[in-house]
């Protein structure tokens, strides 16, 4: 942090934030994070009935949802938090990780939920997704002075994975394009209103503004291509019949083709003395 020129406060002392907690007081408006993916062995020392697990108990061998309930119980009434957990935390339903999904899902707090693509970590190629989290969907403004609508019931679920461009060979990035079009999308949503020009819609295979109810049908699942669906096909205007004409015309050709290669191929080979 010192090295990138931001504030910081660790606390008083190096410690675990699970066992020693550095500021129980803090009650913040806006949490970001990326914890580290899957961590095991976290919870030595915590107490089954610690008051910041309240939507269920983390299983020991993955912190991801300790690390959740972890930042929402240091949320103001207000605030929200957005951090970067494995894929697997939308679908998963080992040892207790669906039903605090489930909890999570039915008091409202799931605001958005962003799948990427993968390739974006030099330390790791765990696909990864955005949990983004808020203890009040009511319409209010914002400590940005944004006017949210009232978004009680609601998830937006965005499906960003064919975003971004290759780098090099391994890794992956996002243009400032795509960060604008997610961000732009978020906020039209939040606002009712446009952003840059961008109105909310569902646009299929790219977003899609569900309902706890349709949440509940999928089985409190949070993968995102589960409720934007397939991207649709522009018509090109060409009728069925014409384009399958064209089609079956340009196999024939391309089956005729192949037999002249076939027999040509052939006859070097029993040039050479090998016949088929």
């Amino acid at each position: 942090m010192a090295i990138r020129g931001l504030d910081y406060d660790f606390g008083k002392e190096p410690a675990s934030t699970y066992t020693n907690v550095q500021h129980p007081d803090l009650r913040a408006d806006f949490i970001m994070a990326n914890p580290p993916f899957n961590m095991k062995e976290w919870n030595t020392g915590v107490d089954d009935n610690d008051p910041r697990f309240k939507y269920g108990q983390p299983p020991a061998g993955n912190a991801n949802f300790a690390w959740m309930q972890h930042m929402l119980h240091h949320l103001s009434a207000d605030g929200s938090q957005a951090l970067l957990l494995a894929n697997g935390s939308m679908s998963s339903t080992t040892n207790n990780e669906g039903t605090i999904r489930q909890a999570l899902i039915e008091n409202d707090l799931i605001e958005c939920m962003v799948a990427l693509p993968g390739q974006l970590f030099t330390n790791t190629q765990i696909p990864a997704c955005i949990w983004f989290l808020t203890k009040n969907k009511t319409a209010r403004t914002d400590k940005a002075g944004r006017k949210l609508r009232d978004r009680k019931g609601e998830v937006l679920f965005i499906d960003a994975r064919n975003l971004g461009y290759m780098k090099d060979r391994v890794l992956r990035d996002f243009t400032r394009d795509d960060i604008e079009k997610v961000a732009d999308l978020y906020h039209a949503w939040k606002t009712g209103t446009e952003v840059n020009g961008i109105a909310y819609e569902d646009q299929a295979g790219f977003c899609k503004s569900a309902t706890l109810e349709e949440i509940t049908k999928h089985d409190f699942v949070l993968t995102p291509g589960r409720y934007v669906g397939a991207t649709e096909e522009l018509d090109d205007g060409i009728p069925f019949g014409e384009k399958m004409a064209t089609l079956t015309t340009k196999l024939s050709e391309q089956f005729a083709e192949s037999a002249m290669l076939e027999a040509e191929i052939k006859n070097n080979l029993a040039g050479l003395g090998y016949e088929l």
